[in-house]
């Protein structure tokens, strides 16, 4: 059952209307956790439920039967598009703890269009969503603000940019994983590494691409910009990139690219070239996606944990609907270097 809709909005003997919205209000939680309160969850703790209690008796606000039942919470998975392995992790995680904790899970996409955004919103609205999760991309501000005057907790999952300083986000520790992902290239002795970058305006592409600086600069390497091209994350661009390090005077003996499915197009690029990986290139990825371990060569990777990410999203987004606050709003889980066979000593 939706929140508006379950009580009246008359206080005792018809007088002092009263809304859900302004009850969350004086009481200082979010429309969802008054819902709930009013429905009889369990879910609430025993303080806010108290204090929810309390204003509800003051200002006479009835209870309405409900027809069938108490609604379940429904929680919206948002990303800025859907069309990589890498956002199947990020779902098995929220599915995972959202199906354990009787939650349901509505996925949506925005692809950066400001109609997409609005329609969703309204959805979102009709709906009454409990909590959202957004990943790897931005509300616009109006929305934001929306949400929060609907009293609905937003968790941001590898934050696009800044997010508001009530959000809270969890991402994965990308600088040091760019720069693992390097000082393993120069541990093996090479000095030309290559770098496919991500978009500019993620964090964590930008993370990565300073752990590749300060790997270099540790290693007494002066940062050469025409070893560093742009991607976007997919394959095409780790194949255009390749491409592009492959045609320099003097091209580079690895590649970190900053993500794998940047990798595997620079891998394909090499071998339409007839050269081999890790013996003429050496290449490594970002995110350990479960296909690389069986490209061919199985690849080298910097493994961040997806799954994981969406599972800590999703409790920290039933805390916040529950009144509680979480642990800490600004959570960033260790990735970790996983050697495979595509790196290898340069050539003499």
């Amino acid at each position: 059952m939706a929140a508006r809709e379950a009580g009246t909005e008359t206080g005792p003997g018809g007088r002092g209307r009263v809304t859900i919205t302004e009850i969350a209000r004086r009481a200082g939680v979010s429309v969802p956790t008054v819902s709930r309160v009013v429905n009889g969850r369990s879910d609430v703790s025993p303080s806010t439920r108290a204090r929810v209690e309390d204003l509800l008796l003051r200002h006479g606000y009835r209870r309405r039967p409900a027809a069938s039942g108490t609604r379940a919470a429904l929680l919206d998975l948002v990303f800025h598009d859907l069309d990589s392995p890498w956002a199947v992790e990020i779902i098995r995680g929220v599915e995972e703890v959202a199906h354990a904790a009787g939650a349901g899970t509505v996925v949506s996409a925005l692809h950066g269009r400001s109609g997409d955004a609005r329609e969703w919103m309204r959805n979102l609205r009709a709906r009454a969503s409990d909590g959202v999760v957004l990943v790897t991309s931005a509300l616009e501000p109006g929305l934001h603000e929306e949400l929060r005057a609907l009293g609905v907790p937003l968790v941001v999952v590898d934050p696009a940019g800044s997010p508001a300083l009530d959000v809270p986000t969890v991402g994965a520790a990308n600088w040091s994983g760019g720069l693992a992902a390097t000082e393993h290239l120069l541990s093996l002795g090479h000095r030309r590494i290559g770098l496919i970058a991500g978009p500019p305006r993620l964090l964590c592409s930008r993370a990565r691409h300073d752990g590749y600086r300060a790997a270099l600069e540790g290693a007494g390497i002066a940062l050469d910009e025409s070893l560093v091209v742009p991607g976007d994350f997919r394959p095409e661009s780790g194949f255009a990139g390749c491409n592009v390090l492959l045609g320099l005077p003097e091209p580079p003996t690895a590649v970190f690219a900053a993500s794998d499915q940047m990798a595997l197009g620079a891998v394909e690029a090499l071998r339409r070239r007839g050269l081999r990986v890790p013996e003429d290139m050496s290449v490594v990825g970002f995110d350990d996606l479960p296909e690389v371990r069986w490209s061919a060569p199985p690849l080298t990777t910097v493994r961040q944990p997806l799954a994981d990410m969406g599972k800590l999203a999703v409790r920290t987004v039933l805390r916040l609907a529950r009144g509680e606050r979480p642990d800490s709003p600004r959570v960033e889980l260790g990735t970790d270097l996983v050697v495979r066979a595509s790196t290898a000593a340069p050539k003499d």
